[in-house]
């Protein structure tokens, strides 16, 4: 009897264990291209290492044709395997008409909750001021990659071509591995 109770107790403190296990995001790199300086240029773009712990993003994007009117999205997610693959979302939107319904594109509305509470892209058009990112964590990325849709471990980039006017303008890649 105690030897039976003696593995349950076992057993029932590894699922705890096991349960309590979460994924760590670290990001490992930012690249912000401007493919049309007349339209558009980043002010900054990094990453910075607060401590061990704690790294976030920041970039602010200068917006020198506004009002902008009509935006289209093409948001992927890559993993690396031999070079980077696609894995999972390679989605475009019309930005615009998703910023007034959210809900109308779940992956969409997935990729957008990595950054609308850190940035001011967070209304719908026109957008006449300048964009920002502002300590974008990478705590906030463990808490979405493990608890609303998990990642396995691995190298991963994703990678946004904002297009306005049907011209891509800027490119966006963050580089990040789960461990």
């Amino acid at each position: 009897m105690k030897r039976e109770l003696y593995l349950l107790v076992a057993f029932l403190v590894n699922v705890h264990l096991i349960r309590e296990v979460q994924s760590l995001v670290e990001f490992t790199n930012i690249k912000c291209e401007v493919v049309d300086p007349e339209f558009c240029n980043f002010e900054y773009c990094y990453l910075k290492s607060v401590n061990r712990t704690y790294k976030y993003c920041d970039l602010k994007v200068n917006l020198y044709k506004t009002p902008v009117t009509k935006v289209k999205l093409n948001s992927a997610i890559y993993k690396f395997a031999n070079g980077y693959k696609p894995f999972m979302y390679n989605v475009t939107v019309d930005a615009c008409k998703f910023l007034k319904n959210p809900k109308s594109n779940p992956v969409t509305g997935y990729i957008h909750g990595f950054f609308k509470d850190f940035s001011n892209m967070n209304h719908s058009c026109p957008y006449d001021h300048d964009l920002v990112v502002d300590k974008l964590s990478t705590q906030f990325f463990n808490d979405r990659v493990t608890k609303i849709l998990p990642f396995p471990e691995g190298k991963y980039m994703v990678h946004m071509n904002w297009i306005a006017y049907d011209t891509i303008r800027a490119v966006f890649k963050l580089y990040l591995q789960i461990l």
